[in-house]
């Protein structure tokens, strides 16, 4: 499954023919700069929004659960909007696809910032949450018609710093614009930034058109599925006898739709890309580790303030030690996928990630912060170790002509796996002491990151194949 127009040896390494690919130097960077620009707008947008939770809640008079739906009406736009936009990146043009994402999220944050009632602010984040799946979706195909595969491992390391940087920086920088104006605020900026990239679009390179099937009733019923797998794992542990048969009706979709789409050459759900065995085991993985993430990130602040008596704002900039380990990180293990077979780098990425948790949750009441960062470097330099060579071996196993569904399914298996693991979180508070449960989802989070290392190594004999 590996792409025939990049011959490459058993580290994802390019023939000497394939070197020239990718656009020329200087529009190359100016290329690369303009993506990252866009990933970095669509992730503090995701970030910041919720510190302004309590701002919004008491400006438009709504109560606290229903002002929640600004963040989760957003999150589950791009989960719907990932794969048919995938699809449609390569039937349409990545470019053109990838800038009516841009203009879409730029003309819905010019909404939210004039927004008036809540329900036309979650009306709004919707519109936010489709334009950034685009964006999300075809971002990295885009990055396969910009650098020459000999740098493609990098520009996904320089990815990974991007969303690090931009996830650490969002909160601070949303309590910075509160501190001066109004929520509104924090959606308005995203305006000017847009626009400058829709100024820019003549820089990124022009994409390849692939006949594809655009089934319509494929693409509601898949938007139908993750809707009730959300809406049910929301419920699952407040109402579970109301989750679970909503979550068994995702299900139900799910192999509803592999029926249909099974024999398509380009099918909307890319069952044809899951046929490669290393492709199927980094998006396993990938939700794995993820869900390991997002277990992890929902159990340290309770950690911190309930156990180890930090107030809420040390306990945010102590988190910040994770994400700027990743973003050191990440490039550095971009440039070492292109020598070291990916396999052998997630497995040590996971064990690392493994025992950097293990080091946070067997602190004492007592203990003082060190131990904790050193845990939070330690857990971080594995995250990013693993998240970087995972996505480049998830990406450049697909096809060129693949490359959109490839983008939608590492976007995919990341909001899955955060998901999985908040689920996961929330049950342990459920049935275990509150005061045990930050432990706990930290050593069943390490559990996870094992397990994610594990299933990587399963993917080192394929690696000379496939890579």
């Amino acid at each position: 499954m590996s792409d025939p127009s990049v011959a490459t040896g058993s580290t994802g390494n390019p023939a000497p023919s394939a070197i020239t690919e990718g656009l020329p130097v200087p529009q190359r960077y100016l290329a690369l700069m303009v993506v990252l620009l866009t990933i970095t707008l669509v992730v503090l947008d995701g970030a910041i929004a919720n510190i302004a939770l309590p701002s919004i809640e008491k400006a438009l008079d709504a109560t606290s659960s229903d002002t929640v739906w600004v963040v989760s009406s957003y999150q589950l736009a791009v989960i719907v909007a990932l794969l048919p936009c995938g699809l449609l990146g390569e039937a349409m043009g990545a470019r053109r696809v990838f800038l009516i994402g841009v203009a879409l999220f730029t003309l819905a944050s010019l909404a939210c910032a004039l927004s008036t009632s809540l329900p036309m602010l979650v009306a709004a984040r919707f519109l936010q949450g489709l334009g950034a799946g685009a964006i999300m979706a075809l971002g990295s195909m885009l990055m396969r018609s910009i650098c020459p595969p000999a740098q493609f491992g990098t520009a996904i390391g320089f990815i990974a710093m991007t969303v690090a940087i931009s996830s650490a920086a969002g909160p601070a920088i949303g309590g910075f614009i509160l501190a001066l104006s109004d929520w509104r605020w924090l959606f308005a900026v995203n305006i000017p930034i847009g626009a400058a990239v829709l100024s820019l679009s003549g820089l990124l390179p022009k994409s390849v058109r692939h006949p594809r099937e655009l089934a319509f009733s494929v693409m509601v019923m898949t938007g139908a599925m993750f809707v009730l797998f959300f809406t049910g794992a929301d419920l699952l542990v407040r109402q579970p006898i109301l989750g679970a048969p909503i979550m068994l009706a995702s299900a139900l979709l799910l192999v509803i739709i592999i029926r249909r789409e099974r024999h398509r050459p380009a099918p909307l759900v890319p069952i044809d890309l899951f046929r490669n065995p290393a492709f199927r085991i980094a998006t396993i993985a990938s939700v794995t580790c993820f869900s390991a993430q997002m277990m992890s990130y929902v159990a340290l602040p309770f950690l911190l303030q309930h156990d180890l008596g930090q107030s809420v704002t040390t306990s945010g900039f102590s988190m910040i030690a994770w994400p700027a380990a990743v973003a050191v990180v990440a490039p550095i293990a971009g440039k070492l996928a292109n020598r070291i077979a990916t396999g052998l780098l997630c497995l040590a990425g996971g064990i690392l990630l493994a025992i950097g948790m293990l080091v946070i949750s067997l602190l004492s009441s007592q203990s003082d912060l060190t131990a904790f960062y050193v845990g939070s470097v330690i857990a971080g330099i594995g995250f990013g170790l693993f998240q970087t060579p995972s996505n480049r071996i998830l990406l450049l196993t697909a096809p060129k002509a693949r490359a959109g569904a490839a983008g939608a399914t590492q976007g995919t298996a990341r909001l899955v796996g955060q998901t999985i693991g908040a689920i996961g979180m929330s049950l342990i508070f459920v049935f275990t002491n509150s005061a045990e449960a930050p432990r706990v989802g930290l050593d069943i989070a390490a559990l996870f990151a094992v397990a994610a290392a594990i299933i990587s190594a399963l993917r080192v004999r394929y690696d000379t194949a496939t890579d």
